[in-house]
């Protein structure tokens, strides 16, 4: 059985301060209800430490302030509640003073912004802009592209809706006027001008007896929507023979029929000229 020698020497206390747990032991006569497990700052020394000289002060006055450095810092501990089901419960306590905290461990807050959120500053959604010139470029001519579009939609349902005001459908106009077949002031001859289906047809009722009525045969129109271009007549003298002679007017285009032998012809090669020289004096 080995045997203990004794000695003389001592053996020197550690230079690391012992920190005593308070609140951990047990009462006589009093149930502890808490169980701490205390979390070693560093290992004893088992050495026996050489004898500090003047040469190890600044060492040893480093290390004491780091001691007391290490003993302000908080120190976790991990407790468990007897009458919280076994529910583990973190909490801080700072050396040498007893934990207090019951609750578990919460975090702090964010604080929500309160003020307007900050917007891109001016200057950056300029910078933002200049780098695309030919975005700007294409939004442009797609919004002038659409402006164009919708006024020329506008404007051709303004006039087919100014035209089935004024001459209906199918496109009709009507005058009365003396040409010299058998009507007079107090009895002229009634003329209707049709876009029949894109057809044009003169209907003429001499001295307005529809008895005698006359239809003129007129040129065919092509092309979606023909149909609903207005047609009118007017009766000048283009040939200086002193009877008014007959005018249909469709869109830009203007034909002249001669007034002859009771009735009205299409002009011939010879009366040409004269009917050109009369409508661009008369701008028609």
């Amino acid at each position: 059985m080995p045997v203990l020698e004794s000695t003389d020497h001592i053996i020197p206390r550690s230079i690391l301060p012992h920190r005593p747990t308070t609140g951990d032991g047990k009462k006589p006569g009093k149930k502890n209800t808490t169980e701490s497990t205390i979390v070693p700052v560093a290992q004893r020394a088992s050495r026996q430490q050489p004898k500090q000289t003047e040469e190890h002060e600044p060492e040893k006055n480093k290390d004491t302030a780091k001691e007391k450095d290490h003993d302000d810092e908080v120190v976790e501990v991990w407790t468990r509640d007897a009458t919280d089901a076994g529910e583990t419960k973190r909490v801080r306590a700072s050396s040498g003073q007893p934990s207090t905290a019951t609750g578990p461990k919460k975090l702090p807050k964010t604080p929500l912004p309160t003020g307007p959120i900050k917007k891109d500053s001016p200057q950056r959604k300029r910078l933002a802009l200049r780098a695309h010139p030919l975005l700007l470029l294409g939004i442009g001519m797609i919004l002038m592209l659409m402006l164009w579009t919708a006024l020329t939609l506008v404007a051709s349902w303004w006039n087919t809706t100014w035209d089935d005001i004024h001459y209906g459908r199918p496109r009709t106009f009507q005058m009365d006027v003396v040409v010299g077949h058998n009507d007079s002031a107090s009895n002229p001859s009634h003329f209707i001008a049709l876009n029949l289906n894109g057809r044009i047809e003169v209907i003429e009722f001499p001295g307005g007896d529809a008895s005698k009525a006359r239809i003129y045969i007129g040129p065919q129109l092509y092309g979606n929507g023909q149909e609903l271009i207005p047609v009118t007549l007017s009766f000048v003298d283009v040939n200086g023979n002193h009877h008014p002679d007959m005018i249909i007017h469709f869109q830009d285009t203007n034909i002249v029929y001669v007034n002859d032998s009771g009735g009205f012809r299409p002009a011939n090669s010879n009366e040409i000229q004269a009917v050109q020289q009369y409508l661009q004096k008369h701008g028609q």
